[in-house]
């Protein structure tokens, strides 16, 4: 058989995505372009690897050992390519990096000053919810993630480099706003504005109720913390939100911070990956860089 890379990053990425559109979005390629490679490809094994049920596609059993095969050969070249590249000593190439939405407030600002130091660095950064995070992660598609909130898995490295402060928060005009020391179940009967389940977040909210025998049933229930956000400044309700992503509207007071028991929660963000993979030089050293100076270059070690 004598089938290329290129081929085997396509079959990979069709059988991971379970469709041709999605690999072709995520390879910057053409759905004909991707379906035309492929279908060389199983001209060469001699065999269908996908098959057509409804309108879904599944790998037939050709397609799942050559799934296998070529995740473990695509691996191998990567873990050569870092190789070679730490050989060298030069911090350039691919990063890739998966991140829950919340982290958006600061990764860009790290990301950028990274760059602005190892220009030759090829980024790749996708922001997606904390269960397609998880996923990726478990997947081994990125080189590694972020998230606040980390699976019990004892299969993982965690690394914790900066603070994640939780906070209730509020409308100016709302009758808490002015009020100190609120008792934890005077907020259980207001209108709240929270994530999907699932989030972190969300999942810390639940906690913190739940040992005090307390629930909130979600008066809204928003995709992302930007539309809670805004949807407090609306009027709309009260939300738990990270101090992180509040430094504008608490500057031009468009919303409070609320004073309730129990608050604020102080909380990890971590950098995460497959215990026992090997960083590449770049990954390696954004890593560091990111241990060592998030909380400086975002101001955070200034309070």
């Amino acid at each position: 058989m004598h089938f290329t890379l290129q081929q085997l990053k396509l079959f990979e990425s069709v059988s991971r995505n379970a469709s041709y559109t999605r690999a072709a979005e995520e390879l910057h390629l053409t759905q004909p372009a991707v379906s035309i490679q492929i279908k060389r490809l199983e001209e060469q094994v001699g065999l269908p690897l996908f098959e057509l049920v409804g309108k879904k596609i599944f790998p037939t059993a050709a397609g799942k050992t050559m799934y296998q095969a070529s995740r473990d050969i695509l691996a191998r070249v990567g873990e050569l390519k870092n190789a070679v590249e730490s050989l060298k000593g030069e911090v350039k190439g691919p990063l890739q990096l998966s991140v829950v939405t919340t982290s958006k407030y600061f990764m860009p600002h790290l990301l950028g000053t990274f760059l602005a130091r190892y220009p030759e660095v090829e980024p790749k950064l996708v922001f997606t919810n904390r269960a397609r995070v998880i996923q990726r992660l478990h997947n081994n598609e990125d080189d590694f993630v972020v998230m606040g909130q980390i699976p019990e898995d004892e299969q993982l490295e965690t690394y914790p480099f900066l603070e994640n402060i939780l906070v209730p928060v509020a409308h100016p005009n709302h009758p808490l706003a002015s009020q100190k020391n609120v008792p934890l179940e005077a907020i259980v009967g207001e209108r709240f504005l929270v994530r999907e389940v699932g989030s972190g977040t969300r999942l810390v909210f639940d906690r913190l109720l739940k040992n005090k025998g307390l629930k909130v049933e979600p008066y809204m229930e928003l995709g992302s913390s930007e539309a809670i956000k805004q949807g407090v400044m609306a009027g709309l309700g009260l939300a738990i939100l990270s101090l992180h992503s509040l430094r504008l509207e608490q500057a031009a007071h468009k919303l409070v911070v609320l004073d309730v028991e129990g608050f604020p929660v102080r909380r990890r963000w971590y950098a995460v990956h497959l215990k026992g993979k090997k960083l590449s030089l770049v990954a390696r050293t954004f890593l560091d860089y990111i241990l060592v100076e998030s909380n400086s270059i975002l101001g955070f070690d200034k309070g």
